[in-house]
């Protein structure tokens, strides 16, 4: 726990298992099962891909992605502190994830949807990685207040554009949950 981005690896946990964001309600919802194979794309200090390691088991496998190499370093080291030897960091440069085909149970997306530049063709891509009942999972910030953080850095995505962009990119809206107060909670499975 040496640099910044360490410093930053915690916090982003701090923040992801904080009670008020309903991290307990999130992982309840996905109905994660022993031997699930799971991509955390945006992975940042790993908070989930820790949780849902321990879920899957022995017998499963998450695939922590995200672009920071630094924060994969931490997840790394955090697994080997929990001795969770099922956790793959995997450095992401864009959709081409080198993965198997047909590998995953689940692609999980919290709060990185509205980074990406071309959403269309990215998730198009990641359809490949997918078992044919394999779903995506996208938690994602809504507009808030005029003068709020996501509103004015645009980190933020409308519902509605993610349910379009997913069905163009060859998903169909699968479920929704309302439980989180600042995002939205959207399940997709491929077409």
């Amino acid at each position: 726990m040496k640099n910044k981005n360490f410093e930053k690896a915690l916090l982003l946990n701090k923040k992801a298992g904080d009670p008020k964001n309903k991290p307990e309600e999130i992982i309840s919802a996905l109905e994660l099962k022993p031997g699930n194979v799971i991509a955390d794309i945006g992975a940042g200090g790993g908070y989930f891909s820790i949780r849902f390691a321990e879920i899957v088991g022995k017998s499963g496998k998450v695939y922590a992605i995200d672009i920071n190499p630094e924060f994969l370093q931490f997840i790394e080291e955090y697994a080997q502190e929990k001795n969770l030897n099922n956790i793959i960091p995997i450095l992401a440069k864009d959709a081409n994830l080198d993965l198997p085909e047909n590998i995953l149970d689940l692609i999980f997306m919290r709060n990185v949807t509205h980074h990406l530049s071309n959403r269309v063709n990215y998730f198009a891509n990641l359809k490949k990685y997918l078992k044919p009942d394999g779903k995506v999972a996208i938690i994602e910030y809504k507009r808030g207040s005029l003068f709020s953080f996501h509103t004015l850095f645009g980190h933020y995505l409308p519902k509605e554009k993610i349910i379009k962009e997913m069905e163009k990119a060859g998903y169909l809206f699968f479920k929704e949950f309302n439980f989180l107060e600042r995002q939205h909670f959207t399940l997709y499975i491929k077409k």
